[in-house]
């Protein structure tokens, strides 16, 4: 079953995938997928044609502009905003209002189960790596590799996480996930789990 709040407005032609739930206030717009069990919050947007994967958590007042793209599981934080136009404008050059057919829409990719924090900002065109963390109030303008800890304005790699999103520690040239044990290696600035 699909719960949708009343004060919601999904389009007729979004699909949601079952058990997801759309709270009160939220726009879910033309066109958007959305995956199994996902969860948009109270006031959040969703555009048109934008996809997102199973057990994503898109939290209160978030913005995901088309054509973003998420993978099962990522989570965006309270008043995240991913945008779509790397040069805006209200209007052209000769003073006229810009309409849909006077820029190319460019997207935000987050890979599985990666976090972008309370807040953040992602300038499109961007990717976010799979497992990777944006702290919050972070402004992401480059991509971000898999595993990685970005913060600040701009966003910089600070350390990196595992799939727990605890920060990883460097014990005897491997990084070691203090919550599950987990082993990772790093090599030429590239994370990846051990074998």
């Amino acid at each position: 079953m699909v719960f949708v709040a009343d004060g919601a407005d999904v389009a007729g032609t979004a699909k949601l995938g079952a058990g997801s739930k759309v709270w009160h206030l939220a726009q879910v717009r033309e066109d958007a997928e959305l995956g199994e069990n996902c969860i948009v919050g109270r006031g959040a947007y969703v555009g048109t044609g934008v996809r997102m994967g199973d057990n994503c958590k898109v939290q209160n007042h978030a913005l995901v502009y088309e054509p973003a793209e998420l993978a099962a599981g990522v989570f965006l934080g309270p008043a995240v905003v991913l945008t779509n136009d790397t040069y805006p404008r209200a209007i052209n050059p000769d003073g006229s209002l810009k309409s849909a057919s006077d820029w190319d829409a460019v997207g935000v990719t987050i890979a599985e189960g990666a976090s972008v924090g309370a807040r953040a900002v992602c300038v499109a065109p961007v990717r976010i790596g799979a497992w990777a963390t944006v702290a919050a109030g972070a402004v992401v303008t480059r991509d971000v590799p898999d595993f990685a800890l970005v913060a600040g304005v701009p966003a910089r790699r600070v350390g990196w996480v595992g799939r727990a999103g605890a920060p990883l520690r460097q014990e005897d040239g491997r990084w070691v996930c203090p919550v599950t044990g987990a082993t990772y290696r790093e090599e030429d600035g590239v994370l990846a789990e051990s074998d």
